[in-house]
């Protein structure tokens, strides 16, 4: 700014204006004109966005956010983290449920962010995990939800990530995944924006699978409109001396939808209690070798979970893409089956399906990782 030619205009645009940003202004500015666009001018603007948050167990936090985009289906999310390794954790772990994911953070060169940028942009990504110094400012019209991993401290925060979606009079959704702790955090947002947010419930393995099949309906409907069904006669005709044609598309609907991914079974997400449990520390305090859970609360029906204690932490390099990936290469599981994970300075715990517990141990005892 005081390289260019004298004779120009400087017009700033922020949606707060702390001190830091006054600075700025006061500056580079001369004299300036301030314009505000009160509240009232923005109600149209503001009800595009859809806010809601869901109260959850930080341990539960990456499948319930999973679960969460699972049923939204974004064309494209951003989801903020706190820190760089939160980012790159995270990362991995929605990579490994399927999602094309791409980390931005302070710690990636000008190049770096513009090749992930351009994923994003031209859709070969689906989902941006970033920090909040990387995303501010950013505009990217495939963008439909923001994801707030954590509810943001300073309510100003929030009112700038939220913005990222619902621009130019286009729809979007804001969704935070909130501490059971963070929720005096939320209603400090409420009165900052004076606007309600919505507290949902973490959507059931039902809710899940209805989703799932819903989409799988839509899909189909919309693929009954092409122009080409005709060229798979050929299939059909081969088929009705075998089966008869509800049968026929039966099977084809099944297989789109295990294609899809959709037919993995999951662990139940415990629904938040106004004590939670205390963190643990050490393996005997919540879990022990056995990988036996002492004390979490047991999902109900089929897919309950156990745990395996493994003695590799952070000291060893060891990060939630590594488990999920051993796990996955040296068992029948794939990555959505695999969790919660904690993983601390010394130990990592892992949850995986109690149906395979003696299997995953077996395989783990003869298996390097990294």
């Amino acid at each position: 700014l005081e390289g260019i030619p004298h004779a120009h205009q400087t017009v700033l645009f922020s949606a707060t204006m702390p001190p830091r940003i006054n600075s700025i202004a006061k500056r580079y500015q001369h004299d300036p004109v301030k314009i505000n666009v009160v509240r009232g001018d923005t109600k149209a603007s503001a009800g595009k966005v859809r806010q809601c948050a869901y109260i959850v167990q930080r341990n539960h936090k990456p499948a319930a956010l999973g679960r969460i985009l699972d049923i939204e289906s974004p064309g494209g999310a951003l989801v903020f983290c706190r820190t760089r390794t939160e980012v790159d954790q995270l990362t991995e772990t929605m990579n490994a449920r399927g999602y094309r994911a791409e980390a931005l953070h302070g710690g990636m060169d000008q190049a770096q962010r513009d090749r992930v940028m351009g994923r994003l942009r031209d859709a070969t990504a689906e989902l941006l995990v970033a920090t909040d110094v990387a995303a501010r400012g950013l505009d990217v019209d495939t963008l439909t939800h923001v994801v707030n991993y954590d509810v943001p401290s300073a309510p100003e925060s929030y009112v700038h990530r939220i913005g990222r979606v619902g621009r130019a009079g286009r729809e979007g959704v804001a969704i935070t995944l909130a501490e059971p702790r963070e929720q005096r955090l939320l209603q400090n947002i409420e009165r900052l924006t004076k606007q309600p947010i919505a507290i949902m419930k973490v959507p059931s393995i039902a809710d899940l699978r209805a989703a799932q099949l819903d989409q799988t309906v839509n899909a189909i409907r919309e693929s009954l409109g092409a122009d080409d069904l005709e060229e798979y006669y050929p299939v059909l005709h081969a088929l009705r001396a075998e089966a008869d044609p509800r049968s026929i598309a039966l099977a084809v609907v099944r297989l789109y939808h295990e294609a899809a991914g959709n037919t993995v079974d999951e662990t139940e997400i415990p629904e938040f209690t106004q004590r939670p449990e205390r963190k643990f520390e050490r393996p005997g305090d919540k879990f022990d070798r056995s990988g036996k859970d002492k004390g979490a609360p047991r999902p109900k029906g089929d897919g309950k979970s156990a745990f395996v204690y493994i003695s590799l932490g952070r000291a060893a390099g060891i990060r939630p893409g590594d488990l999920v990936g051993c796990i996955a290469n040296e068992t029948n599981l794939v990555g959505r089956e695999i969790g919660p994970i904690k993983i601390t300075e010394k130990f990592s715990v892992v949850g995986v399906p109690e149906r395979s517990l003696n299997d995953v141990i077996a395989a783990l005892t003869h298996t390097t990782i990294k």
